[in-house]
């Protein structure tokens, strides 16, 4: 049985991590590069990097904290945000990342995934999706809309045909991120990371939720999922207190969910 994975991930302004709610109102945690040191150090299973205005100002990713996080860890990393063109991914590739995830851009170029995954390989191409359940209506039979642009622009489009379509275009990986449930610590939304699941043949992530490692477990189980991406439980200012991985590890196996298991430090 394949081992499920936990992916800390980094929303970053200016080389710094910081923490929204619903995707609205962030605020500053730590140097990038010192989280990913932190984190690795606790055995966390993947990292995901997103550069969260670079899009919203046109610009090109931050490749110098893509390099300096690359360079303090050594598990599979995801980067995105302001990712345009081929020569962007080329570009994130070079500078460390092992995967590149899109999201708004694909959503405004579908073909960036197609492309991404005839150079790469689709092992590289990662698509998230931010959903919001806004209810069953003509154009949204899932009742899940897509949205784009951190989640300010909906775009008419349902969640189960855009990533049917993404998998179909190339994307070797999907991320479900629930705007609803984001930064809330409730749990993920297990109906929409469920019905992706059951709509795709790729891995699966969910994102948007979680607050203690019972959250996780039903994502990796009744959810389907693949892996769960986790930021507050982390290290989010808001929490009276933070889980270290190696609590949710353990935590984890002892409800029956595969999982690597913590050795102790990755620097030792």
């Amino acid at each position: 049985m394949l081992t499920k994975r936990l992916i800390a991930c980094f929303d970053v302004i200016d080389g710094r991590v910081t923490k929204a709610q619903q995707f609205q109102d962030n605020i500053d945690v730590a140097p990038a590069t010192d989280l990913a040191q932190r984190l690795y150090d606790d055995q966390i299973d993947e990292i995901v990097f997103y550069d969260i205005t670079a899009s919203a100002q046109k610009r090109p990713i931050d490749l110098e904290t893509v390099r300096a996080v690359a360079h303090h860890v050594f598990v599979p990393f995801t980067v995105g945000g302001g990712i345009r063109s081929l020569d962007d991914m080329f570009e994130v590739l070079k500078a460390g990342a092992e995967k590149i995830s899109v999201d708004s851009m694909a959503v405004r170029n579908p073909e960036i995934i197609r492309q991404g995954a005839e150079a790469f390989g689709r092992q590289c191409v990662v698509l998230s999706t931010q959903v919001k359940h806004v209810g069953i209506r003509p154009g949204i039979p899932s009742g899940y809309e897509v949205f784009i642009d951190g989640a300010r622009t909906a775009t008419g489009m349902d969640a189960l045909e855009w990533v049917a379509q993404g998998e179909a275009l190339g994307a070797g990986e999907i991320v479900v991120n629930s705007i609803d449930n984001d930064g809330t610590a409730a749990g993920y939304d297990l109906d929409i990371t469920r019905a992706v699941a059951d709509t795709v043949n790729v891995p699966v992530v969910a994102s948007g939720g979680a607050g203690n490692a019972e959250h996780i477990a039903a994502a990796l189980t009744h959810g389907d999922a693949s892996a769960a991406i986790i930021s507050s439980i982390l290290y989010s200012p808001r929490l009276e207190r933070n889980t270290p991985v190696r609590e949710l590890k353990a935590a984890l196996a002892a409800a029956g969910v595969p999982i690597r298991p913590w050795v102790g430090s990755a620097s030792a």
